[in-house]
């Protein structure tokens, strides 16, 4: 039996994927410049009302979208944004 005072090791951490969310707002994002929308204004239209007409269907983009709960875009958006300004 292992002493409970002692560290326990695991092993190297590999880098963690890219997140989901992220990777889903960046596809969402382009499916909209390409369809000439400003793709801030729809995104924030679509995670306050949750309506999914703010996202273009181009791309297969507002099937992606829906795939996530809103709250979880608006953490990935706050989280970066603070990563960046730390």
């Amino acid at each position: 039996m292992n002493n409970i005072n002692e560290t326990q090791y695991f092993g190297r951490v590999e880098k963690e994927p890219e997140n989901e969310a992220k990777k889903i707002l960046i596809a969402v994002s382009a499916a909209l410049k390409e369809k000439g929308y400003n793709p801030v204004n729809q995104i924030v239209g679509y995670i306050l009302s949750g309506d999914p007409t703010y996202i273009t269907s181009h791309m297969n983009a507002r099937a992606m979208i829906r795939k996530l709960e809103r709250d979880e875009l608006l953490e990935e958006l706050v989280k970066d944004y603070l990563n960046r300004n730390d």
